[in-house]
């Protein structure tokens, strides 16, 4: 092998892996961390105002009349029943299907992008603060928007990521705007954070041990 190339090897090898992969990250967006939707079939879309409305009203009766052997509600249950059926609709059908359905769209909002797992990517985000060291966060959630987990429902566990920087970063204010550089991993967690009447467990989809992490904007 010529000297030049054996040169060339040796200095590619000293490069420690994670500089490698950050070497040349990919720019990615929020929308990036969604895998691409699934259609999922919802009969609810066909059926009326009117019969949509009679589903909540059977719902409602059978419900109470579970929890309190109500009779007359069971019996108001069954009317309505009656009448969907005349229209041509399965009730237990549809309830199946919002069961399914809500069980999908669930799935659907923790599932992550395969295509960017264990790649080296640079996303833009905001630091939520978990853990600090001298005055610095050493671990945080970076999340998609301002006052997300505290101020507002939590974003779906595939809009968080995770991030564990040793190093830290200095927060001078909540929810610093932040580049983060690394390895992309798709890891699930429940973080315990912080909302202004208590504490609450936030589901994440994703994790990250960056190479960097700069202040958005310099």
């Amino acid at each position: 092998m010529p000297m030049f190339a054996r040169l060339v090897l040796m200095l590619s090898l000293a490069v420690p892996p994670g500089l490698a992969q950050a070497a040349d990250p990919q720019e990615i967006s929020w929308e990036t961390l969604a895998p691409p939707a699934a259609v999922i079939e919802n009969p609810f879309e066909t059926i009326t105002y009117h019969q949509m409305d009679t589903l909540r009203q059977i719902l409602r009766f059978e419900t109470g009349a579970e929890q309190s052997d109500d009779a007359e509600a069971r019996a108001k249950a069954q009317a309505l029943r009656e009448q969907l059926s005349k229209d041509g609709l399965d009730v237990d059908g549809l309830f199946a299907a919002r069961v399914a359905i809500m069980e999908k769209r669930e799935a659907a909002a923790s599932a992550v992008n395969e295509d960017i797992v264990g790649t080296s990517v640079r996303l833009p985000g905001y630091m939520l603060p978990l853990k600090f060291k001298d005055r610095k966060a050493v671990e945080f959630l970076l999340v998609p928007t301002v006052g997300a987990c505290i101020h507002t429902p939590p974003p779906p566990a595939n809009q968080i990521v995770h991030v564990v920087y040793p190093e830290g970063i200095e927060v001078d204010v909540l929810f610093r705007p932040v580049w983060i550089t690394g390895t992309m991993v798709a890891q699930s967690s429940v973080q315990d954070v912080g909302y202004v009447d208590g504490r609450a467990p936030v589901s994440v989809s994703y994790s990250m041990q960056p190479v960097l992490v700069e202040k958005y904007g310099g």
